[in-house]
């Protein structure tokens, strides 16, 4: 797996700091003007001077508020081909925006008179200083790319006009924050307009991937192609990578459409990266602390089943198994053991079955109630896996699925978790796999922390009054 760009985090960070930065300049500058000004000639001050400790307390309010509808538009990432330009009118646009909540706020904010000149000025400032500071952070971020460094690993599948055209403006203009490496097709074709190396055909794109850490992945096929982009597709199940495809290659059934522009080219994106950089860093903050939480409040009780499993059937406390996880990684789940220690030894790996005679009398109660789960935040804390997320398999039957459940591998682009909004629907036990398979890609391309906050509470209502498990 590609570890995410440095600047994918500091780039959006300086521009969030930039725009709080020149909210609150905004504010103390109008202050400034209207109250310590020459114009108090020209607008006389009737009602006697405001604190400036009002106006900077009403900017640290309103920042927050401004920079979560600026983030409504996209606008705090990485690799933005901006005209500057236009991101003045969208500043504009935003700012104005932004101006009407202030309004609203004040208007309903009785304990203190504003002065609506100040406001006027604030309008012009916040537009003025913003866009300013936008274009810094721009500037700070191209010049990293002109000097080589966090530019992001592109690929390039075909040799035709388009092919061409986009690996010469990747080649020109390092400012996008992209490092062609090369180009697959067939060995009698070549890309001609700059001399970048052919790495294979598209039957080896799965190796190319991680072995030359390929972020993105632009799809340039001729028309009527569209079995060799399904192909393509198929290749990369699992694999965290970008694709990008011209909007007239169509035949397919993608997992999910945007449409974007690139190098001053329209594409049709059927697969994007699951999470940004700000939502990996949210979700492994959550795990962290409400896997933390849990382990301290379970902390009385764990010894209490560790004697009862030992009082029943001996050792081990605990049950290891290997499963599959982010990216086709192999790791070792933890659980309270609920079988006989020698359950699997004449069956080999199988599922667990309702009245499963294998099952303890503890572990009844246990599986019951999903306590059997709790060891497993251990594996959260670890990085292993997340508390939200598609349920981790074993690797004998990841091998089985994958060769007749569609899209099946798809499940490993985000890490596995203790639930799943399989699960919490209701698909548990012996479901068919493929039904299930389609309720975790619908987590991975819907994800949110709100998602994840409501298949925890639903959860926490299957384990008192669900009767699946067993």
């Amino acid at each position: 797996m590609a570890r995410p760009r440095r600047n994918d985090l500091l780039i959006p960070l300086l521009a969030v700091l930039a725009d709080a930065a020149a909210i609150v300049l905004s504010f103390y500058f109008s202050y400034e003007l209207r109250f310590e000004s020459f114009l108090v000639g020209f607008f006389p001050v009737t009602k006697g001077y405001p604190p400036l400790e009002a106006y900077l307390y009403g900017a640290a309010v309103i920042a927050p508020v401004w920079i979560i509808l600026f983030q409504r538009s996209s606008i705090y990432r990485a690799r933005r081909d901006v005209d500057l330009s236009l991101e003045f009118f969208r500043v504009v646009r935003q700012v104005s925006f932004g101006m009407l909540v202030v309004l609203s706020l004040a208007f309903f904010y009785r304990a203190f008179s504003y002065s609506r000149l100040v406001f006027l000025f604030v309008w012009v400032l916040a537009v003025a200083l913003i866009f300013a500071g936008r274009a810094l952070v721009l500037a700070y971020e191209k010049f990293l790319y002109r000097k080589g460094r966090e530019l992001r690993n592109v690929l390039i599948v075909g040799t035709n006009t388009l092919a061409q055209d986009i690996a010469l403006r990747i080649t020109q203009t390092p400012t996008l924050g992209y490092r062609l490496l090369g180009f697959v097709a067939p060995q009698d074709e070549r890309i001609e307009s700059v001399s970048i190396p052919r790495l294979g055909e598209l039957d080896d794109i799965a190796e190319l991937v991680p072995e030359h850490r390929i972020e993105s992945i632009i799809v340039c096929l001729p028309p009527g192609e569209n079995d060799e982009l399904a192909r393509l597709i198929s290749r990369l199940e699992g694999r965290t990578v970008q694709i990008l495809i011209q909007p007239d290659v169509m035949g397919i059934t993608p997992l999910r459409l945007r449409i974007g522009e690139m190098f001053g080219t329209p594409f049709l994106g059927v697969k994007d990266l699951p999470m940004t950089t700000w939502a990996r860093i949210a979700k492994r903050s959550f795990d962290i602390l409400f896997s933390l939480a849990v382990l301290i409040l379970f902390a009385p009780f764990a010894l209490v089943i560790a004697l009862v499993i030992w009082a029943e059937s001996g050792r081990p406390i605990f049950y290891r198994q290997v499963r599959i996880g982010l990216e086709g990684e192999e790791f070792e789940l933890y659980k309270f053991r609920t079988m006989r220690a020698d359950a699997e030894s004449e069956t080999g790996p199988t599922w667990t079955k309702r009245g499963d005679p294998r099952v303890t009398r503890i572990g009844r109660l246990l599986r019951r109630l999903s306590l059997d789960e709790i060891p497993q935040f251990i594996n959260v804390l670890k990085g292993e896996m997340s508390v939200v997320g598609p349920r981790p398999e074993r690797p004998e039957f990841v091998q089985q699925f994958q060769q007749y459940v569609p899209k099946y591998l798809e499940r490993h682009r985000l890490k596995t978790g203790l639930t799943g909004w399989a699960q919490v629907n209701g698909l548990r036990g012996e479901v068919p796999i493929a039904e299930r398979t389609k309720y975790d890609l619908y987590y991975i391309e819907n994800w949110s922390m709100k998602l994840d906050l409501r298949i925890i509470f639903k959860t926490i209502y299957t384990i008192l009054f669900g009767k699946d498990a067993y």
